[in-house]
């Protein structure tokens, strides 16, 4: 099948290529001849990524399967006739073979393809085959309405309670599905692996039938070295949907508690090899090494290892990815505990604020790897009832968005496994200095399935909709059962609408609501309510 782009094509027919193709090996500088010997050549390992899209800069991915050095290139058109970008970087034994670049002063509102080789390092003219990628940069002129309008999907949890990857029942499903939707970008809000959470070859389903899992060493047990947790992530990637689905959408990645282990803090989560000199966990710092290797995330070069931080996607979207791990405190959220709470922290809160502040989007997204309302001893709410331990972090934030006129937020998690639409509003709520704001649920993308928990009533949240497993179904339902589920957003050019849309494996339309932005009203006014 050809590569090149026709004229006239549209971005849909542009990007329904099979994965096949889009591996093909592109034309011009990276389409030479090289030597044959085929064992020498260095290979593309597990795919390709991009993430972090903005409108004019892009993190491109690819991990190797031996020391090698990443070429990367990048076009406007799919056929590769002209280069806008070149960029190199070498992926070595000391972070597993993963190599990252970071493009700058790219178009703004563009299709960009990428394609990607490896080379050998010690021997020029060595190069392995080639791998083209795909992503969007965001729009700045909102003139032009059908290139400002955005869509985006988000979700979380990949491979948890054992259930990974069988082949004979599709894979990693919502990815596929994710993918045929064509979003411009995709957030995934934690729980990329389940470090925590070995995969057995076989598990049993609960009306009948078995589970045939893909087995390999490192994903066998609970993950404690750096070499496990890297193995979590290669386990992932051997799903083909989870790959394709890599080279044509971005990522806009953060983590919650499985990428170290269940409902982890910065003191009081360690195993054996117990905490550095500095008092930080020395599992917690090999997780997130292998995080950063394996994601196609920006680094804050001031503060390494920092997940939290803002993407701009054009006038109508600033996204705002915040970690409610990090920089907890050590205890379980408990009424009774009476010592020092926090869940974003003095340093990320304050950056939150002057972000959002500061932001002259239509829309501030804020991906959060909790929700707010759901009771939980690992997250925020604790039950009815004024503001208690963490909620007071929430009530300061909340508060300070109404006084500072920080308007139309939204904000969107995954964690809870199943989905569901949240409406707070303060007329309902014990806790009242706020504006009405959303938060959508949606998840998991691939792991076992519960029901919908219990809301707290401190900022008056209700449930406009929930579905997950039934009593009479039970808990940990596998995605075979189709429990699967991720959230589209569209935020259209011209009238500004943003449509939220809970979808499941099977890409059904569960339930849909469009939110109109108004700076002379309260946020969040729903205009139509969709089921």
């Amino acid at each position: 099948m050809a590569i090149c782009a026709k004229q006239g094509m549209t971005r849909r027919h542009l990007l329904v290529r099979s994965a096949s193709t889009v591996a093909l090996a592109g034309l011009g500088s990276l389409a030479r001849p090289y030597l044959s010997r085929a064992a020498d050549r260095p290979l593309i390992a597990n795919g390709l990524a991009s993430g972090d899209v903005s409108t004019d800069s892009a993190v491109v991915w690819a991990r190797a399967d031996r020391p090698a050095r990443m070429r990367v290139e990048c076009s406007t058109v799919e056929s590769f006739r002209t280069i806008i970008r070149i960029a190199s970087a070498d992926a070595l034994p000391d972070h597993d073979f993963t190599s990252k670049v970071l493009f700058e002063n790219l178009p703004p509102g563009q299709d960009i393809f990428y394609r990607v080789r490896f080379e050998d390092i010690g021997e020029s003219g060595i190069s392995g085959e080639t791998q083209v990628g795909h992503f969007r940069t965001a729009p700045t002129d909102k003139t032009s309405i059908s290139r400002s309008s955005i869509s985006f999907v988000w979700s979380g949890d990949t491979a948890g309670q054992g259930w990974g990857i069988d082949p004979a029942r599709g894979g990693m499903r919502t990815y596929k599905t994710m993918l045929e939707s064509r979003p411009d970008f995709f957030i995934h809000c934690g729980d990329h692996i389940y470090a925590d959470c070995p995969i057995p070859s076989e598990l049993k389903l609960r009306h009948g039938g078995i589970w045939r899992n893909i087995v390999t060493e490192e994903k066998s047990a609970v993950a404690h070295s750096l070499e496990q947790f890297r193995g979590n992530y290669k386990y992932n990637l051997l799903d083909g949907n989870l790959r394709a689905f890599n080279a044509q959408v971005p990522m806009l990645a953060q983590w919650d508690d499985h990428e170290v282990t269940n409902d982890w803090s910065p003191v009081g989560s360690a195993d054996e090899t117990g905490y550095a000199e500095d008092g930080s966990s020395r599992l917690v710092a090999r997780a997130r090494r292998a995080f950063f290797e394996f994601m196609p995330i920006r680094s804050v070069p001031a503060q390494e290892g920092r997940v939290y931080r803002r993407i701009g996607y054009g006038p109508l979207l600033d996204v705002f990815l915040i970690d409610m791990r990090s920089y907890r405190d050590s205890t379980w959220n408990k009424r009774d505990d009476r010592g020092d709470t926090f869940i974003l922290g003095s340093a990320q809160l304050a950056w939150l604020k002057r972000e959002l502040a500061a932001s002259d989007a239509t829309w501030k997204v804020i991906a959060a790897d909790l929700p707010i309302g759901l009771i939980s001893e690992d997250a925020i709410a604790l039950g009815d009832g004024p503001p208690e331990r963490r909620e007071h972090e929430i009530a300061d934030l909340l508060s300070f968005m109404k006084r500072a006129g920080v308007r139309n937020t939204v904000w969107l998690t995954a964690d809870m496994h199943y989905t569901a639409a949240h409406h707070y509003d303060p007329n309902r709520a014990v806790f009242q200095e706020f504006e009405p704001f959303w938060e959508f649920v949606s998840g998991p993308l691939h792991a076992g399935t519960w029901g919908p928990g219990e809301l707290d009533n401190t900022f008056g949240p209700k449930a406009m909709f929930q579905r997950g497993c039934s009593a009479e179904q039970g808990e940990n339902l596998a995605p075979c059962f189709g429990l699967q589920f991720f959230g589209r957003v569209d935020i259209d050019g011209q009238s500004e609408v943003m449509t939220v849309t809970l979808k499941d494996v099977d890409n059904q339309n569960l339930w849909s609501v469009d939110i109109e932005p108004r700076p002379d009203a309260r946020p969040g006014t729903m205009l139509a309510q969709h089921i």
